[in-house]
């Protein structure tokens, strides 16, 4: 019999926890708060798990199709192959790869099935999504096909597989393929493998911390702030149990019993979306990122245990928080209100902050490092002033709002002005978790486009001249007679120059070399001299000023040659030294770099780049700017948690002083009063932080975003603004109706 009761004991606990729960005040608030904190925290654990899969699986493919060279690989059975790039307008720099067989049963590369016939070309599917506008598909000759998943590092890499219509000529020993991956036998390729490359990719470790950093800290808060929801009564009942002679272990279970569904709901939820993560590819919204369900079931084991990790942390927060010493409570002196004396010191400091981050390094030495230490020790400054200055001025406001109140007869209003004169503290810490996201989202996003800066001048150019002027390179070898066809068969009104650095032997130092006949000359606004001429100082023509300072040279000096167009297409082509064609028009128009690269790759071997003046240098910086998406979604969604975390808490701590407010519906007659306390304490106070901590965040990214906008937007700021916002708003609805429904609920009991 003892041991039958000994049996049913632990069942009862569970039992005693799930009706406390019920009954708790803030016990609905609480189960909402650990069902949301439970599922955030599985997608958290599983992004993690996700990210290591994606880079496990990508290196994978990477390897299996690696080309590999063989010695004496040369003849049936091989594969010539050598790798270029290409770039679509304001979009990243891809791999094309140019490859020939020597006979017809040569490897192929992995993910494409058939060999593409002379004149033709496979593309991987995103890259004909992204180029359509371009004409993408007959760019490089006649559409053979798509490449399979099989050959893609990821769904949404950008490769193209170019057979040249007359082969290729260059055939060296590193460029002669016997086949692709580790089964071919032979040894790597260096520098030949192809997509975009390790080179574009942070490193794993990398995307990790970012999304611990922006969205699993926030995740954690909210799971804090879930299992202190109503930790007044619960801390009784804990003190409770203990007089009765209750043990750790029977409080564990009474804590997890009223923990537990709320838990198991939030574990389903976020198992739902693993599941569909796995079953399906997914668009990742903002970064157009195509996560691959197949390399998410490849490491299924790790993926498929995150919600039952994340339930694990849950349950072990709840029962250390059950168990954790409390401050005694038997002493019967008042508590002081400490906070009110020290939040308008802390509020005080909080312009000296701001000032020394955005003001201070100009101060320092040229030295970065004390100009960095200086700015981040303003920023931590700022971070941890802010909250105070905005629950001192809420604090000054009280008075205000409590004599409106009083003069119009608005109950709500009157006790909303008093409590937040009595009780900054609650403010402060109401606001804390949203101000440090939003600083937090806006300097990973600043600091991101810090790296990227190398393509603001790129920019600027484009901004003055855009593709009025076209750089077109020459790709290998090419004979006079491809040349003469290239230039005949340019757009009408378009015409071309040689434009060349100083000779060999020079130093650097000597003048550079413009080459054309009289009509391109003058397109450029420059006289047609009967051989040689020089022009000293800047050109008149902005598209030539651009072109010259986007060319090595030394002194500006430049020789204009006189040269007829067949002399022009025979320099072009036994050129050695750095030297491009300079497309323009006549009318000043913008030139079509895809139609350029079209004809370029009909008429010569290897097709030829077309760019604009520094366009280059802006699409290097193009993946940084694409990688930074994703600090801006994981910031956003984590200053969205955060305002959860902070929304809660204040609801929670809303209806446990809220208890006092519900005489005043028989007082006043109505329910009006709690809609109004609650939007003064709950709602104000997130608006609050989202507009001056937008402001903020926006102010101290200015000075490290200053030399390029481009990552830091006005769209960024007021997104996360209305995020808060709307968090904001839906926590005073929620706040509302559970205050008016407990106002309804209560019965004169003496109190």
């Amino acid at each position: 019999m003892a041991a039958a009761r000994a049996a049913e004991l632990p069942r009862r606990l569970l039992a005693v926890g799930r009706g406390a729960g019920r009954r708790a005040e803030a016990g609905g608030i609480r189960v909402v708060a650990l069902l949301l904190a439970t599922a955030v925290l599985s997608v958290v654990l599983a992004g993690l798990a996700a990210v290591h899969a994606v880079y496990a699986e990508k290196e994978e493919r990477r390897i299996a199709r690696t080309p590999v060279v063989q010695e004496g690989a040369t003849g049936k059975g091989s594969t010539t192959w050598l790798v270029g790039s290409d770039s679509l307008q304001n979009k990243r720099r891809f791999n094309v790869v140019f490859l020939a067989p020597h006979e017809g049963d040569a490897p192929l590369p992995p993910g494409v099935d058939r060999w593409p016939a002379p004149g033709e070309a496979v593309l991987s599917p995103e890259l004909r999504k992204a180029g359509a506008g371009e004409d993408i598909d007959h760019r490089y000759g006649d559409l053979a096909g798509i490449i399979q998943p099989s050959g893609l590092d990821e769904p949404t890499e950008w490769l193209a597989y170019i057979r040249p219509r007359d082969g290729l000529s260059d055939k060296s020993p590193n460029n002669v393929l016997a086949g692709f991956g580790p089964a071919a036998h032979g040894i790597f390729a260096p520098g030949l493998e192809p997509g975009s490359g390790r080179d574009d990719d942070k490193a794993e470790w990398m995307f990790q911390s970012a999304v611990a950093g922006l969205l699993g800290l926030p995740a954690l808060a909210l799971l804090v702030i879930a299992v202190r929801t109503g930790a007044h009564a619960r801390d009784r009942r804990t003190a409770l149990i203990a007089a009765l002679g209750g043990r750790r272990t029977d409080r564990t279970l009474v804590a997890i019993g009223e923990a537990a569904q709320p838990a198991l709901l939030g574990t389903l939820l976020g198992a739902a979306v693993v599941a569909w993560a796995m079953l399906a590819d997914l668009r990742i919204p903002f970064t157009d990122y195509i996560l691959s369900s197949e390399y998410l079931r490849q490491y299924g084991w790790l993926v498929g245990l995150t919600p039952v990790a994340a339930l694990a942390v849950v349950l072990t927060v709840v029962v250390v928080a059950e168990l954790a010493p409390r401050r005694s409570s038997t002493g019967t002196r008042p508590h002081s209100p400490t906070a009110s004396r020290w939040l308008p010191r802390f509020a005080g400091l909080f312009p000296v902050m701001f000032l020394i981050a955005v003001r201070g390094p100009d101060f320092v030495g040229s030295d970065s490092g004390q100009r960095t230490l200086v700015g981040w020790a303003g920023i931590a400054g700022t971070v941890l002033t802010l909250p105070a200055a905005i629950a001192t001025a809420t604090a000054a406001a009280g008075p205000l709002l409590t004599r409106w109140g009083q003069s119009h007869g608005l109950a709500g209003t009157l006790v909303a002005g008093r409590r937040t004169t009595s009780y900054p503290g609650s403010t402060a810490r109401l606001v804390t978790g949203v101000v440090v996201g939003l600083i937090v989202l806006m300097q990973a996003v600043a600091w991101q486009g810090l790296f990227g800066a190398q393509s603001t001048d790129a920019q600027r150019t484009l901004d003055r001249i855009g593709t009025s002027a076209l750089s077109v390179g020459v790709r290998g070898q090419v004979s006079d007679a491809d040349m003469t066809t290239f230039l005949d068969r340019l757009p009408d009104n378009t015409k071309a120059v040689l434009l060349a650095g100083p000779v060999d032997g020079s130093d650097g130092n000597g003048p550079m070399r413009l080459y054309g006949d009289c009509p391109a000359l003058a397109a450029l606004h420059l006289k047609c001299p009967a051989r040689t001429d020089r022009l000293s100082g800047p050109p008149q023509d902005p598209r030539l000023q651009e072109m010259v300072r986007w060319t090595p040279h030394g002194p500006l000096q430049m020789d204009i040659h006189h040269t007829s167009g067949p002399a022009l297409a025979h320099r072009a082509a036994a050129s050695t030294e750095e030297s491009a064609f300079v497309l323009v028009r006549n009318d000043g128009r913008t030139v079509s770099a895809s139609a350029i690269k079209k004809l370029a790759h009909q008429v010569l071997p290897r097709g030829a780049r077309a760019s604009a003046p520094g366009e280059d240098e802006l699409t290097a910086g193009i993946p940084n700017r694409d990688q930074g998406r994703w600090s801006t979604l994981l910031g956003l969604l984590g200053v969205t948690v955060l305002t959860l975390a902070a929304g809660i808490s204040a609801m929670a701590e809303f209806l446990r002083h809220g208890r006092a407010l519900a005489p005043l519906s028989v007082l006043t007659g109505g329910l009006h009063a709690f809609r109004t306390s609650a939007a003064w304490t709950v709602f104000i106070p997130l608006v609050l932080a989202a507009l001056a901590g937008s402001a903020v965040a926006a102010g101290l990214a200015d000075p490290v975003s200053e030399s390029d906008d481009a990552f830091l937007t006005r769209q960024l700021t007021l997104s996360a603004a209305v995020a808060v916002l709307a968090i904001g708003a839906l926590m005073w609805a929620w706040a509302s109706t559970v205050s008016v429904k407990q106002a309804r609920n209560w019965r004169p009991r003496g109190d």
